[in-house]
């Protein structure tokens, strides 16, 4: 259905070429849109003709037209005058409804066949026929990107993502929940994942700055066809989540770049609580004080490089000794070799897995 504001700018702009009024009701006699208020009366004798086999007649100087959408009516038109130029202009003003309800008729069907493909709701046969009945290419390379805003069912955000990606026809902008806007992107052959990011970025400077909207953009991997669509949305959304957990300062996150950050959030939470166990004896990272947290990471910071940590957190060399004695006697985990302090590094990240998975929960 085409909204009112459309029908009225359409009639508008036809009144202008033609310097004839018009107006348009639905099928309850209701007027949708006009350019003279005098026409608003009809409304009685719109109902009678909807129920009339005719497909035009002339009532109290206007003449009357059915609109159809395929085999159903939709609209009622009125023109001002009755005699061949009102006729004409008419059946012309007619043809140009009729083909604005054949484009967004299009477009809602493109974008209900995206929302199901995103959803993996469309078995494998009837994604390329559909594909082939919208005239969507089945073989070309796309990447899903997915945008989460602050605020849920954020129009101001989606308005600004249509204006960068809408016009150029082949990249597909919707939303499946009230938090996410989703860019389905075609690329060109010599586009890459280094093109994405630079897409990404943009769009975060645009949103940051036009709509003052606080973003992250997560994308899924490049995909050849239209099938992986989902796959490639799957991926996106789970850099969104990894994202969140373990590069919470990245405002842009891919999924080809998660690294151990994907290994983690796919594992069980009973396997997690085991290896914690194991490693702190019951204890957990979280039961460290502030500054010797503050020392470990400075210490990962500076690739295990006792003299620079030291001289960087304003403390004498043995003081960090000390410090990473201390915890080695409490964890049996000795920070100044690379297997502990990689054991103790994902140890890090598995908790902050567990937090996260635990706030969600509740």
């Amino acid at each position: 259905m085409i909204s009112n504001q459309i029908l009225q700018s359409t009639i508008e702009g036809l009144k202008g070429i033609t310097r004839t009024e018009f107006c348009v009701y639905d099928t309850e006699g209701i007027v949708l849109a006009g350019t003279s208020s005098s026409m608003n009366v009809y409304g009685a004798d719109v109902v009678s003709f909807v129920n009339s086999p005719a497909e035009s007649q002339v009532v109290g100087g206007c003449q009357f037209f059915k609109i159809m959408d395929e085999n159903q009516l939709e609209y009622i038109l009125l023109v001002r005058g009755a005699g061949d130029d009102a006729f004409m202009i008419g059946k012309m003003v007619v043809f140009q409804i009729q083909n604005l309800l054949v484009a967004y008729k299009e477009r809602f069907d493109k974008e209900n066949f995206i929302k199901n493909l995103l959803l993996d709701n469309l078995l494998l046969v009837d994604i390329y026929n559909r594909a082939k009945k919208l005239h969507i290419d089945t073989n070309v390379r796309r990447v899903v990107f997915v945008i989460e805003t602050a605020q849920e069912n954020d129009s101001a955000s989606m308005e600004i993502v249509k204006t960068l990606f809408i016009g150029k026809g082949r990249d597909f902008i919707t939303a499946v929940d009230e938090r996410n806007i989703i860019l389905v992107k075609e690329l060109k052959d010599n586009e890459g994942y280094e093109e994405m990011n630079r897409v990404a970025k943009m769009v975060l400077d645009m949103l940051n700055s036009e709509a003052m909207a606080k973003v992250h953009i997560a994308y899924g991997t490049i995909i050849n066809e239209i099938r992986d669509v989902s796959r490639s949305y799957k991926e996106a959304k789970m850099a969104l989540d990894v994202g969140k957990i373990f590069y919470s300062d990245q405002h842009v996150v891919a999924y080809g770049q998660l690294g151990i950050g994907r290994l983690i959030y796919q594992l069980p939470m009973h396997l997690c609580r085991m290896f914690i166990r194991e490693i702190f004896n019951g204890k957990s990272p979280d039961d460290l004080d502030e500054e010797t947290l503050t020392t470990i990471n400075k210490f990962f910071e500076n690739n295990l490089n006792v003299s620079e940590t030291s001289r960087q957190l304003y403390i004498h060399r043995n003081t960090l000794v000390y410090r990473l004695d201390k915890l080695q006697k409490s964890t049996v985990l000795d920070l100044r070799t690379f297997d502990d302090a990689n054991t103790f590094k994902i140890a890090l990240m598995v908790v902050k897995y567990m937090n996260y998975i635990e706030t969600m929960n509740h």
